[in-house]
């Protein structure tokens, strides 16, 4: 480990991204293959840090490890030498993965042996200028320099970008003399109505509606201009998103933040979105999830402008694919399930079968006569992690929840997710990082057929520590007996954080706040949680519950002494209402609130000192400790306005109703129990076992006896806590949503 450490910094990396390298088994592997073959060329000192870069870059980029030995040389012989090269090279390998590799067409591809004379980028930045000399004359510095960089690139493929820049600077520095103070007064911007912590923050990247064809990877063909005119018609110009579950399972907090960015961007911009189920899996979709996830869009504040389903289209995803056959982009394989996964996928022997063969073949395919695995329709492409030939359709003689047994072939998700985007004239494909390696293909599909293309934009997905959110794992816990149900509160999907108590506002509160960026988000649960207070503070009315009692009798009240209290709901603005309680001589206090023997620093109640009661008006004093453990005190009360004011208020409860109370902490122990370096025995030998206490004789006020269920209270000095559906007439049952303040140990 040491020796490979000393390996990676030789060339350049920090220590610190040498370790990090070391962290990853498989790309450390691959770079160390790659600088041993370089210093075989040059000796142990001759790797440079612009060739260790390079030499990193590839590794870490390159997924066919297969030509890390050819790419490796070519960098060490200086045959690749800028990022841009290194670019094209890659690009080059994932599109020939087929021995031997045309060394005459790759040296030719990806600018080997070009080289561009400073003369070159001279002549090239000055005919760019010249061309645009009267608007830089007008609009000075303000002019995008941008576009002056970005045209003489495309004049000059392999120029070195720093080297362009700097003579932009000059020739502009030449032109226009040196920035004056006009030139230095900021722009003026628009004023933009205040943010509200629901806007979605998104970065720039996301293409404008229309200009579809300046995304990174886009790809130009004849008739783009001309599709995206039509498409621009029939739209209006209008932003249209999507959100695009599998209706296999109940949706989690990553979800929350897919919906909120597809809505959010959508009504950012004045556009719509569509909830659309991708329906395309009959074996494990059932009514149940299709009815949960609308509830839950709805249930974070949004409104689908259609609630659409793939299935609505399988006639015409069916027309599509023949489509395809004719026009040479797929053929029908008889490759089993097993020889198609992973990455190293043997070629089919029926790729070149003539069209009209494929043609015969997958109508046989629909009118079911072949057996399930015996015939499958393929793309002829590859992927972004060089995937050979996607599956388009397969046979699964499985009737469909809405279709039935109309069809006994149905479309994968690599040929149904971008055509019903582009059937439904959706502008921004917006979806997780792991599906960038499909861009390539999105775009692939949608030209090959010549179809309206969409943009795809990805973003990082949404986690959380101490969790786990994949459909299989938590019905491991289901069938396990961990958790109850997928709406269990100690889990994170989203039907069990509206059951613990989380109010919508606060999911869509902490989705903003963790904003859309391009990087994979990982956050702690206490985050989620302040969003939760934050919200609950301001509209969980408090009232009071003691969940370990502790009796107490006012001996110098009369044993039907009775008078009612008035509590605000919320004591920071009285303006909001109260309720009232009744005060009578017996009533009960937390057993935590009084110790026998008194403690540095302990304000509450002792045999020596008084405290106050919230609310009530009076302070009590111990006379009499009725033994057992303590079961009970005999105290006397006085009025808070003759007494000394006490050191502290505790809160009490007084003829009060008998309930359940769930309090809930983290049910795994460690922060990715995914993890095998951190749970080497799996997610299950996780488990706290201290993850829900059950009391079920708790008080509460009688306030809450109207309660519906999920209204949610403040307890005060206990927790924020919601009314759980197990509640009877005869027993209300409360989940503790959170704690009042932030406590490392509970979720």
């Amino acid at each position: 480990m040491a020796d490979t450490l000393t390996l990676f910094t030789s060339v350049g990396l920090s220590e610190q991204k040498a370790k990090e390298t070391l962290k990853n088994e498989a790309l450390s592997s691959a770079l160390k293959s790659a600088i041993t073959q370089a210093q075989s060329i040059h000796g142990p000192f001759g790797v440079d840090k612009a060739m260790g870069t390079l030499l990193y870059s590839m590794a870490s980029r390159l997924k066919d490890t297969k030509r890390l030995t050819f790419l490796s040389e070519s960098i060490a012989l200086r045959k690749i030498c800028t990022e841009l090269q290194l670019a094209a090279a890659l690009e080059f390998v994932k599109s020939h993965p087929h021995d031997p590799i045309n060394q005459k067409e790759f040296d030719k591809t990806c600018g080997v042996g070009i080289v561009i004379t400073p003369e070159q980028i001279e002549d090239a930045v000055e005919s760019v200028i010249k061309k645009h000399k009267e608007q830089l004359l007008e609009e000075r510095y303000r002019f995008n320099m941008g576009l002056l960089m970005g045209e003489a690139r495309s004049a000059l493929k392999w120029a070195d970008g720093k080297a362009i820049k700097n003579e932009v600077d000059m020739q502009v520095l030449h032109l226009l003399g040196p920035k004056t103070e006009a030139d230095l007064e900021k722009k003026p911007k628009p004023q933009k109505a205040k943010a509200t912590e629901n806007d979605v923050k998104v970065k720039e990247e996301v293409a404008v509606n229309g200009e579809n064809y300046k995304t990174e990877g886009y790809v130009l063909t004849s008739n783009t201009m001309d599709l995206l005119k039509k498409h621009l018609e029939l739209t209006g110009g209008q932003i249209r998103t999507r959100f695009p579950p599998e209706p296999n399972g109940i949706l989690h907090i990553g979800h929350a933040k897919a919906i909120n960015f597809n809505f959010g961007y959508a009504k950012a911009n004045s556009g719509i979105c569509f909830l659309r189920y991708d329906d395309t899996n009959p074996e494990k979709e059932e009514e149940k999830y299709f009815t949960a996830i609308k509830d839950m869009v709805e249930w974070l504040g949004y409104k689908p402008y259609a609630v659409t389903h793939a299935s609505d289209n399988f006639q015409e995803l069916y027309d599509l694919a023949v489509d395809l056959i004719r026009r040479g982009h797929a053929y029908v394989c008889h490759q089993k399930g097993e020889e198609l996964k992973g990455h190293n996928v043997p070629p089919s022997p029926w790729r070149d079968r003539p069209m009209e063969e494929s043609l015969v073949l997958f109508e046989r395919m629909k009118k079911g006569l072949f057996s399930e695995g015996e015939a499958t329709l393929r793309m002829k492409m590859v992927m972004e992690d060089g995937k050979m030939d996607p599956v388009a359709y397969r046979i699964k003689y499985t009737a469909h929840h809405r279709t039935g047994d109309e069809w006994c072939i149905y479309p994968t998700y690599d040929y149904t997710h971008c055509l019903c985007d582009s059937i439904e004239n959706i502008t921004h494909s917006l979806c997780t990082k792991e599906f960038q390696a499909r861009r390539s293909s999105y775009y692939w599909l949608c030209n090959a057929l010549d179809v309206y293309c969409p943009v795809q934009w990805e973003y990082g997905r949404l986690n959380l520590t101490y969790t786990v959110v994949s459909k299989r794992k938590i019905i491991k816990l289901v069938e396990t007996g961990v958790v109850r149900d997928w709406d269990d509160p100690r889990l994170f999907t989203l039907t069990a954080l509206r059951r613990r108590g989380f109010p919508p506002e606060a999911i869509n509160n902490f989705c903003a706040r963790v904003g859309v960026t391009v990087s994979q988000t990982t956050t702690e649960p206490h985050l989620l949680e302040a969003c939760v207070r934050d919200v609950l503070n301001d509209t969980a009315p408090r009232a009071m519950a003691v969940l370990e009692p502790l009796k107490v009798t006012i001996t110098n009240l009369a044993a039907n002494s009775k008078s009612d209290v008035r509590v605000p709901d919320f004591p920071a603005n009285e303006a909001k209402g109260s309720h009232t309680v009744p005060f009578t001589r017996t009533i009960f206090i937390e057993q935590s609130d009084f110790r026998e023997v008194m403690e540095k620093g302990y304000k509450r109640l002792t045999p020596e000192q008084p405290v106050g009661l919230r609310h009530a008006g009076y302070v009590i004093s111990v006379q009499k400790v009725i033994k057992g453990k303590v079961v009970e005190l005999e105290v006397t009360c006085c009025s808070s306005e003759t007494a000394e004011k006490p050191k502290a208020f505790i809160h009490w409860v007084s003829q009060p109703l008998v309930c359940e109370m769930r309090l809930y902490e983290r049910l795994f122990m460690h922060k990715h129990p995914e993890d095998p370096s951190e749970v080497p025995n799996g997610f299950l030998s996780d488990i706290n076992p201290n993850s829900m206490q059950v009391i079920s004789s708790a008080l509460v006020d009688n306030s809450v006896k109207g309660a519906k269920v999920l209204d949610k209270f403040q307890f005060e000095r206990v927790g924020y806590f919601s009314l759980d559906p197990d509640s009877t007439e005869d027993k209300l049952v409360f989940n503790r949503t959170v704690t009042l303040k932030e406590d490392p140990g509970k979720i």
